[in-house]
């Protein structure tokens, strides 16, 4: 969840990590800090609040150092405040650290820590362990290096740590479990980061650092070791990624800025795989695994949040086209509930970061029981990418906006294209039907962009309408149904309106009773073979004197007479109408959340990479 930079090289340390914070402030904002190397001591400034409050707070300070670490927090022990922002000092003032993570037995330990006289200046679990690994060092007389080997085999927990010594002016110690460490190679200086955001302006060449793994990171060398000391050879991989798709180019949000972009990450995602030319699909992740797909007694899908939504219409579209069994489970479920799994089950975990903590225990397990691992995620050199037998990536490129929006198209875009290729190896689909769809998914991208250039006035003006209601309604059937619960997700997350999605035909079942004339009801009434049904429930929603907004397809002429606040999509096969008829609701959050003066970019309470629990 937080954010966490590094620096150690030639130049001054303070400006590249606080452009790195900048760059990771999606992970978390609820406080910033630094640690920088001054002498013959670490400096720690750190302030409440986003990156912008440390900037402010740290003019006039003496910055002046080659070696540094930076923090920008996501609260989980301890409420949002300067003394609980990181980095933190160990008791004796000489060692700094930053956190990402959790620590479960944080209590047992600083019980211990207490009774042998230690003192604690925050509410966290990282000062904890802080100062059991200062406590390991002073008892042993031993290295710091070596002091974190023999604390992190007695933590129960997720961390990525940095810290700094006063008695280590020219060394950075990393280490890591269960949250993401990144490191950048440059010329006589070295990397560290959550991701490779804050590295890219100075080197494309990175180590991804595996769980259990501690770097011993100087200007000119990057020593790996595992925990029990043994010396590993770091693997170098070259980013695939450009400085200009972390900035915002002009947009006032990253959010309207990655909906924009959907028509080129949608088309990004089915390059080189969907050939119009000779009608073919072509996923190596698929041919990998071939022979467990076609003898596969069910797929299971785990995920969590949107990408869980892109899962449950996967579910659809996979058991329609493909005839095989498909359960879709919340990975913070499925990870507790122990489920029956067996070697003839396929598990396709959904994730755009790749790193996050439920989803990636569920398949460590799973994966234990004989389950094959098919990894969607977007973020190349990913934990679950590497956990998965094999995989797809979405290409969508970095996405900075805390709620999802081109992640979950390219999402979409993949499993479609699985589903078809799958079908076709289980020839559970005809000729005609296979033809007619991959001919509507590779509009898509021109599908959207004419979304994009027709429809935005439409939508901001039912976002002005409705910018002060309370609730939300959002019905959907079949298809739609995900894409409803998607909506009312967006909604919530950006403009803090309460929203609940539901399929259309469960609104009798309870939530008819709160329509009344305030309730916006937003129906995904695209025309599909369910079409006359969700005429009716929206005529219910009417004669109750409910406000409908609906997303139609092009040429649509009924719902005109039941309301005018319409948002028009292409008219597609109802198999691929979603990925387009969610490209209005995401507007329509967007657009709500900046008239309502949030920021959208940065929703209270959240963060981009959900990894710890």
């Amino acid at each position: 969840m937080c954010g966490i930079v590094g620096y150690i090289g030639t130049d001054l340390a303070y400006p590249v990590l606080l452009d790195g914070l900048k760059k990771l402030e999606y992970r978390g904002y609820d406080s910033a800090g630094v640690a920088l190397h001054l002498g013959d001591k670490v400096a720690v400034y750190k302030k409440e609040g986003k990156v912008s409050n440390l900037e402010n707070f740290v003019q006039g300070k003496n910055v002046q150092s080659l070696v540094g670490i930076g923090h920008t927090r996501w609260a989980t022990h301890g409420e949002p405040s300067d003394r609980n922002a990181h980095p933190h000092y160990s008791n004796s003032g000489n060692i700094a650290m930053i956190h990402n993570g959790i620590i479960e037995n944080y209590a047992q330990l600083k019980e211990e820590l207490v009774q042998k006289g230690y003192t604690f200046q925050s509410d966290t679990d990282s000062e904890v362990l802080l100062n059991f690994i200062e406590d390991i060092k002073i008892n042993n007389a031993c290295t710091l290096e070596e002091a974190v080997r023999v604390a992190l085999k007695r933590i129960v927990g997720a961390y990525v740590i940095l810290l700094l010594d006063k008695d280590l002016p020219d060394t950075i110690i990393a280490a890591r479990k269960g949250s993401p460490l990144v490191i950048g190679i440059g010329k006589g200086a070295h990397y560290l980061g959550s991701d490779a955001s804050p590295m890219l302006a100075y080197t494309k060449e990175v180590v991804y650092i595996n769980d259990y793994e501690l770097a011993i990171v100087k200007a000119d060398e990057l020593i790996l070791k595992n925990l029990g000391n043994e010396t590993l050879t770091p693997f170098v991989q070259q980013l695939d990624l450009e400085l200009a798709a972390i900035e915002k180019n002009g947009f006032d949000h990253f959010m309207l800025k990655e909906i924009y972009e959907q028509p080129k990450t949608i088309f990004d995602a089915m390059r080189g795989r969907l050939d119009m030319q000779q009608q073919t699909i072509t996923l190596s992740g698929i041919d990998k695994i071939a022979d467990k797909l076609l003898a596969a007694n069910r797929i299971i899908i785990v995920a969590c949040g949107t990408s869980w939504h892109a899962g449950l219409l996967a579910e659809y579209v996979i058991e329609e086209l493909c005839r095989v069994n498909v359960e879709v489970e919340y990975a913070s479920e499925f990870r507790y509930r122990n489920p029956i799994i067996t070697d003839k089950d396929v598990i396709i975990a959904i994730s755009q970061s790749g790193e996050t903590a439920d989803t990636l225990v569920a398949l460590e397990n799973a994966k234990q029981q004989g389950a094959t691992i098919f990894g969607l995620v977007n973020v190349v050199g990913s934990s679950i990418a590497r956990l998965s037998h094999a995989g797809a990536y979405t290409h969508a490129g970095p996405e900075i906006g805390v709620a999802s929006t081109k992640a979950f198209t390219a999402q979409l875009a993949v499993l479609y294209l699985f589903a078809l290729k799958l079908a076709t190896l289980k020839n559970t689909i005809s000729q005609e039907r296979y033809h007619r769809l991959i001919n509507d998914l590779a509009e898509v991208p021109t599908h959207v962009q004419w979304i994009l250039d027709t429809q935005d006035e439409a939508i901001k003006a039912i976002a002005e309408k409705y910018k002060d209601a309370r609730d939300f309604l959002y019905l959907g059937r079949g298809y739609n149904f995900p894409i409803a619960l998607e909506g009312a997700l967006k909604l919530k997350e950006i403009s803090y309106i309460h929203a609940e999605g539901y399929p259309a035909a469960e609104m009798k079942h309870g939530p008819i009773a709160l329509v009344d004339e305030e309730l916006p009801v937003v129906f995904v009434a695209t025309k599909d073979s369910y079409h006359d049904k969700i005429v009716s429930n929206m005529q219910e929603i009417k004669a109750r004197k409910g406000r409908l907004v609906a997303v139609a397809s092009t040429g649509e002429k009924t719902l005109a007479d039941l309301t005018s606040d319409l948002l028009y999509v292409p008219l597609v096969d109802e198999v691929i109408a979603p990925i387009l008829s969610v490209v209005p609701l995401q507007l329509l959050s967007y657009h709500i959340g900046v008239l309502r003066g949030l920021d959208v970019d940065k929703p209270r309470n959240l963060a981009k990479s959900v990894t710890v629990e």
